[in-house]
């Protein structure tokens, strides 16, 4: 018998509504930090772009707060018992915001045309993909090649968003004017976008979830000063303040605000972790040696108490404590100068200045690059800091041309889906700061995720996964920074904010204004 995962199912583990009825009209005021490079979500998947973009376009699914699927553009879903087909019965009536109807043909054309070209984590999960088709236009079918244990994780909206393919198809995607006024089907359209200024998205009055979203309009405040964030918030400017909008040493004086609240819920999907990516190709960063005496160089503890308002876990490699299958038999690497001095040395370091291209993402990440370039002189080693804007970032780490970088990664629960990518050596292609952008690259390492990601049993994961973190940790591809604390604030009146797991980047379906 098949398993079938109905809409009934799905909405019956979705998050409690407010105790009271939503109320139409308003407009929520968000901070979005930095300004995104673009909106063009099948094309840029950084976390601003995602945090409005999720907004204006749709996925197959959205998720709860405990990863359960529930429906979006797919009203309903079967899997079949080898667990080799997925069949998506799609929504009724859906209009893409230019009033073209939407149909299975978009979501063939998005997956396996637009997406397997544009989106290297969504490219990963194609790999397991045999075939997609529509047999007609209110139903696609996924048939895999083998079983993939996270299958029906892969379908939210930064994951596999939907792209009109009548704007789309036989075009260059990267140049397509339409990039520049994004198409979607979501609760929002896209109305103008004052570069350095806002982004105004305006309610979709044919949105297929009838009575939804009860907001008029989402204005996203480009405001690239973090102590004028927070006086924005305090002036009432601003409502919402998402995760990193403010320095974490502000946190806790503008949480005591009155109407204030706070959540750290809205992550579960992601559990972001940051590291130092480390260049394997070429330079010292090539040598593991020298990866491990980065690792024992840095004060990761200082990192998180003094940078990040103690906020986050030290992770003990790759896998964030959040996502499925991480060891907690393995300890995290020590703080040990020493011991980093000695491995520099061993490595047959020669004093090259190493090149950091700090992630812009506000003053604390420029304070996290200047501790880090004080750790490694500290052992010996030569930094220069370069800076740049997030385009600028982006180019660097899409062209290699780096020694170490900061980021931070979404993870989305699984070491398939989130982990994986960073790491395989069939995710190193130019042109993409999203990837295996170190180079890193090991047959048993492929092989092991390979292994991990194809089955559904739980102990065979487990030993898979168990082993690729052992083999990870020794041989250093990144530095792992921080399982990231990730606190929203908003006023207490902005209502159901935060009803799935990931939070803002599709939160304005459902949030409303308590008058």
């Amino acid at each position: 018998m098949k398993r079938i995962l109905a809409a009934v199912v799905a909405s019956f583990l979705a998050v409690a509504p407010a105790l009271a009825d939503p109320v139409a009209g308003g407009r929520a005021n968000v901070v979005i930090q930095p300004e995104p490079p673009s909106l063009m979500l099948g094309l840029v998947q950084n976390a601003p772009a995602q945090q409005v973009a999720g907004n204006i376009y749709e996925g197959l699914l959205r998720y709860d707060t405990k990863l359960n699927p529930m429906p979006s553009l797919a009203k309903s879903w079967e899997v079949s018992d080898d667990g080799l087909t997925y069949t998506f019965h799609l929504q009724h009536g859906v209009k893409w915001h230019d009033g073209q109807p939407f149909s299975a043909d978009d979501v063939v054309f998005s997956a396996d045309v637009f997406l397997r070209k544009t989106h290297p984590r969504f490219r990963a999960v194609l790999d397991h993909v045999e075939s997609i088709t529509a047999p007609d236009a209110d139903t696609v079918v996924f048939r895999l090649k083998s079983p993939f244990g996270p299958f029906l994780n892969s379908f939210e909206v930064g994951s596999m968003p939907i792209v009109p393919k009548h704007i789309y198809e036989g075009t260059d995607f990267a140049t397509n004017p339409a990039n520049n006024t994004p198409i979607g089907t979501g609760p929002f359209k896209f109305a103008e976008w004052v570069k350095g200024s806002y982004i105004k998205l305006v309610k979709n009055p044919d949105y297929w979830d009838q009575g939804k979203p009860y907001l008029d309009e989402v204005y996203w405040h480009v405001i690239p000063d973090a102590a004028s964030r927070a006086v924005a918030y305090e002036t009432g400017q601003v409502d919402i303040l998402p995760a990193g909008s403010i320095e974490n040493f502000d946190i806790d004086r503008v949480k005591e605000l009155p109407d204030t609240c706070i959540t750290q819920s809205g992550w579960e999907f992601f559990g972001p972790q940051s590291w130092v990516w480390l260049n394997n190709r070429q330079g010292p960063t090539a040598s593991k040696e020298f990866r491990q005496a980065i690792m024992y160089a840095l004060d990761r503890e200082f990192i998180r108490d003094s940078l990040f308002n103690g906020l986050g876990q030290i992770p003990n490699g790759p896998f964030a404590g959040s996502t499925r299958y991480n060891d907690t038999d393995l300890k995290p690497w020590p703080y040990d100068p020493k011991k980093a001095k000695e491995l520099v040395k061993a490595s047959g370091y020669k004093g090259e200045v190493l090149k950091l291209v700090p992630m812009p993402y506000g003053e604390t990440w420029m304070r996290l690059a200047e501790v880090i370039k004080q750790n490694l002189a500290d052992v010996g080693i030569k930094v220069e800091i370069v800076s740049t804007d997030v385009a600028g970032w982006n180019q660097h780490l899409s062209d290699w041309d780096f020694d170490l970088s900061t980021t931070y990664l979404y993870q989305y629960g699984d070491p398939a889906l989130g982990v994986s990518r960073s790491y395989v050596s069939g995710n190193i292609k130019k042109g993409s700061p999203w990837n295996n952008v170190e180079g890193y690259s090991n047959p048993k390492v492929d092989a092991l995720f390979d292994k991990g990601a194809g089955t559904v049993d739980p102990a065979e994961r487990k030993a898979a996964y168990d082993e690729v973190q052992k083999i990870l940790v020794d041989d250093v591809p990144n530095a792992w920074l921080l399982d990231m604390g990730m606190p929203t604030i908003s006023r207490c009146s902005v209502k159901d904010l935060v009803t799935t797991g990931i939070g803002l980047n599709d939160g304005f379906k459902n949030a409303w204004i308590q008058k």
